[in-house]
């Protein structure tokens, strides 16, 4: 008998309508604005004493280093936030919007597999609220404004050579990283060079996902910065008189969107930023909602701890004034085998000695987890062909660092296969012992904060700050954002930015080629070894397996 797809699974969904949902957490129906039966964004201006409620307690789903083998985490997320619902807690899951790059490139969807989804599954992968569509048009609205301004006399002095802002689409197009334009004539304006990344990259995502108010995101979005006048001056995207027409492009999109699980549980899927290139973190305002109406809130970071967990204990939570009552990191044997130097092919097959040379990977995050003084717990992703053996090692290895381990089968049986998980979860959460606190303070130097979580978190042993990124970073403290928290934009295969070195290497060196500020985001991006911005689709892309059937349904989705 042949095991279901995610989207077959997906599609014989019992959904409830979308307002029973809400009515299992008490959210007025009023505060709902439908999307179709089954999603709907929540006003959160019509949810009385909102503010008054208490919190709940926060539970983030991290991960080990990813491999070609697969982790899980989204999965992970769903299944645990199933689990504590079965075993009679109040649980809310929030995770983030999938980009249509990785759906139609290599990744595939990000709502979570098997028996353990977030659905609309095609929805969620696809067009979904139109968030993402709202990010990307504001975001190149301030680029076509940038560019008029320059064309129409340009009375703020801008430079046209020192243009700062790229546009954005959110499709994996290595062809759009670098262009010229306005080429043609003067009537097309002034020809330069610039770009495109994707928009899970944008900042005005960045800025969707910190900002908690519309005030506060219009303050934001004015701040931007998109270049500089002769003299080093400035621009801001307020000078251009732009920030009031992004705003209300972005109106809708930061309300959060309400799905369900396949078990018909309350979710918050909204906000999508990469963890490689971005924040990785799903909306504060997501996360705020989900905590006031809901005892526990399980959301993910994305990509492993050394990326996602970093950027959000070290952005969101200190950004937002959240603290984490337990994290979750996320291992399968077949990852490990592979960090321990097991070919992929060869994974299926029992290999204790590579799973535990590759047990270095995941005590490096365990360690990093710690460091911010929060409790962790490991989720053993179950794969069929996993021994006892195996999961025994791995048991073993996590007793000795003074972590509890439970091996999941969330993926085949939803919420069954997370109970004892959920238990675990749930005791540490409620014993008090995470203390939260980030690992670098607001007033140290940016390159110093660079070099913090080079050498705490990636294992290295300094940071090589290219020539142009130095000047970057002492003309961004002299303009007064020394303040701000770095989002190191690396590799995710990788503690180095090597994604060939696997395991936990040490005495690397961590190059920093440039330095880009996200002064609405407030965070400052450092672009290290050799990642991009905008992604580039594999040779066989996931787009030539998408297509509808006869009956008009989507196929090839995963």
């Amino acid at each position: 008998m042949s095991v279901p797809s995610d989207i077959e699974i997906a599609r014989a969904a019992d959904m409830l309508p979308i307002q029973e949902i809400a009515a299992k957490i008490a959210l007025p129906e009023n505060a709902l604005e439908p999307y179709g039966r089954t999603k709907a964004k929540i006003a959160l201006d019509r949810v009385p004493h909102l503010a008054e409620k208490p919190d709940g307690k926060l539970i983030l789903v991290t991960a080990m280093t990813p491999t070609p083998a697969g982790e899980g985490k989204t999965t992970t997320t769903v299944g645990l936030g199933d689990g504590l619902n079965r075993i009679g807690k109040r649980a809310m899951i929030c995770l983030r919007e999938p980009s249509l790059g990785p759906c139609f490139g290599m990744k595939g969807g990000a709502a979570g597999g098997g028996y353990a989804q977030v659905v609309p599954m095609e929805d969620i992968n696809l067009h979904f609220t139109g968030d993402m569509h709202a990010i990307g048009a504001a975001h190149n609205l301030l680029s076509a404004m940038v560019d008029n301004h320059i064309y129409w006399g340009n009375s703020t002095g801008l430079d046209a050579r020192r243009v700062t802002w790229r546009r954005v689409v959110d499709m994996n197009d290595r062809a759009l990283r670098d262009i010229v334009v306005s080429l043609g004539g003067v009537a097309n304006g002034f020809p330069r060079q610039t770009g495109y990344d994707i928009t899970v990259a944008s900042e005005i995502m960045a800025i969707l996902c910190l900002a908690e108010s519309l005030e506060d995101l219009e303050r934001r979005l004015g701040q931007i910065v998109v270049g500089a006048t002769r003299e080093g001056d400035y621009i801001t995207a307020k000078d251009l008189k732009a920030d009031g027409a992004m705003a209300v492009l972005l109106k809708d999109a930061l309300m959060p969107n309400l799905v369900q699980t396949l078990e018909n549980n309350p979710a918050i899927v909204h906000g999508g930023p990469f963890a490689n290139i971005a924040h990785g973190c799903n909306t504060v305002l997501a996360t705020k909602t989900g905590l006031k109406f809901g005892d526990y809130v399980v959301t993910e970071a994305g990509f492993g701890a050394d990326l996602g967990a970093e950027k959000f204990f070290d952005i969101k939570c200190r950004k937002a004034g959240l603290s984490p009552a337990a994290a979750v990191v996320v291992a399968t044997a077949r990852a490990l085998k592979f960090h321990g130097g097991v070919a992929r092919a060869d994974l299926n097959h029992e290999n204790v000695a590579a799973l535990e040379a590759g047990l270095s990977n995941l005590g490096k995050h365990l360690e990093n987890v710690k460091q911010y003084g929060v409790q962790p717990v490991v989720a053993i992703n179950g794969f069929t062909a996993d021994t006892e053996a195996e999961h025994a090692a791995i048991k073993a290895f996590c007793a000795g660092m003074g972590v509890q381990a439970s091996i999941c089968t969330h993926w085949a049986n939803g919420s069954k296969g997370t109970t004892e998980l959920a238990e675990i979860v749930a005791d540490v959460a409620d014993s008090g012992v995470s203390n939260f606190a980030p690992i670098y303070p607001d007033a140290m130097p940016l390159a110093d904060k660079a070099r913090t979580v080079a050498q705490k978190i990636y294992g290295a042993d300094d940071v090589d700050i290219a020539g142009p990124a130095a000047r970057q970073l002492k003309q961004f403290e002299e303009k007064g954002y020394a303040h701000l928290p770095v989002c190191m934009a690396k590799t995710q295969y990788s503690f180095s930015t090597d994604p060939s070195a696997k395991g936990a290497p040490t005495g690397h060196t961590v190059e920093i080629r440039e330095a880009r500020l996200s002064a609405g985001a407030e965070f400052v991006v450092l672009i290290c070894g050799d990642i991009m911005t905008m992604p580039g689709l594999p040779r066989t892309p996931a787009a030539e397996a998408i297509g509808l059937n006869a009956a008009g349904e989507v196929e090839g989705l995963f």
